[in-house]
């Protein structure tokens, strides 16, 4: 009997740690309610990715910059209006770099013809962030994303320059912003591997990594000075590729490149100011596997920060505008 509570006892334990860590999260989550829910979303998103890569980057990048302001409560999809002219979306951040908008839109439409009123857009930008990950990473990065998430009625632009860490971000004040929301140091080395995928502005870099003296390595320096303005203003702002070796794919190349110093932001050279994250970008950069396992724990992690349960949340009609 000792023996059968204290086996009760431990699963029961690990139970509620799991629990904590998702925040009451569950997997399978629309199983009855709508089994078709996660099946509609990847299609939807498989669709976006098979005709622009970069679509997928965004989603990618939609999930991290939805929980990082507010949690991850599809705040960042909400439009402006007369009540809120200056939602997240409008934010420097998000504006006009972050994509894959139109890809939840289809998503939601799908879903709410076969369950109405069932799935929330928050949901349904953790499962496009699942799902882009798999499809980019060539089902490497291969995980199931927790749902019961709702969505948040709350969006500032002001609010995502106070919590996103931007291109400029030293390596304390990356460490503190994730530490702001949970994560850990190697949660933040592991997800700025998303930097393997994508495009950035030259608005993003040009300044701090070539305009004033930076550890850019000189080719791909003269590489950016070829595609990018020496002056890049909102008028003329070009886009270049985040990971110059494997544009498209989301992998271990992106610690490579920190090591090479063939990285665009002073975030990424950051990852090489201290022993503990160098020995991280390392580790990442020589184990293949390794880091895509790693990559799929984190993105879980991440996106059950802040989630809106109950009153705090609802599951909007329309996921640009609150019902």
């Amino acid at each position: 009997m000792a023996t059968s509570s204290l086996t009760f006892g431990v699963i029961l334990s690990c139970v509620l740690l799991l629990a904590t860590a998702t925040h009451g999260l569950q997997v399978g989550y629309y199983k009855k309610t709508c089994p078709s829910a996660e099946v509609l979303v990847r299609t939807a998103v498989k669709k976006a990715v098979l005709a622009n890569a970069g679509v997928g980057a965004g989603l990618i990048r939609m999930l991290f910059h939805d929980c990082f302001v507010e949690g991850c409560d599809a705040s960042v999809l909400l439009d402006p209006t007369q009540a809120n002219p200056q939602p997240e979306k409008l934010g420097r951040p998000n504006n006009p770099s972050l994509r894959g908008y139109e890809v939840i839109d289809e998503a939601k439409s799908a879903v709410e013809k076969a369950c109405p009123g069932t799935v929330s857009c928050a949901d349904i930008v953790a499962f496009a962030g699942r799902d882009a990950s798999y499809l980019l990473s060539n089902s490497k990065v291969s995980f199931h994303m927790p749902a019961g998430r709702l969505d948040g009625r709350k969006s500032l632009a002001s609010e995502t320059g106070v919590f996103l860490p931007g291109p400029s971000s030293n390596l304390s004040s990356l460490i503190s912003a994730f530490a702001g929301k949970g994560l850990s140091a190697e949660d933040m080395v592991v997800l700025s591997g998303a930097h393997s995928i994508g495009r950035s502005h030259c608005t993003s870099f040009v300044q701090a990594r070539l305009s004033a003296p930076s550890d850019i390595a000189a080719s791909l320096a003269t590489l950016l000075r070829k595609q990018c303005p020496a002056n890049p203003t909102t008028a003329n702002d070009p886009t270049v590729s985040q990971d110059v070796v494997s544009s498209d794919v989301l992998d271990n190349q992106y610690y490579k490149n920190v090591l090479a110093h063939n990285v665009l932001f002073t975030s990424d050279a950051a990852l090489l100011s201290a022993p503990n994250t160098v020995r991280m970008v390392r580790a990442n950069a020589r184990f293949a596997g390794s880091w895509e396992k790693k990559f799929a724990k984190a993105m879980v992690k991440m996106a059950a920060i802040s989630v809106k349960t109950g009153r705090d949340g609802e599951i909007r009609k329309n996921c640009r505008l609150v019902n």
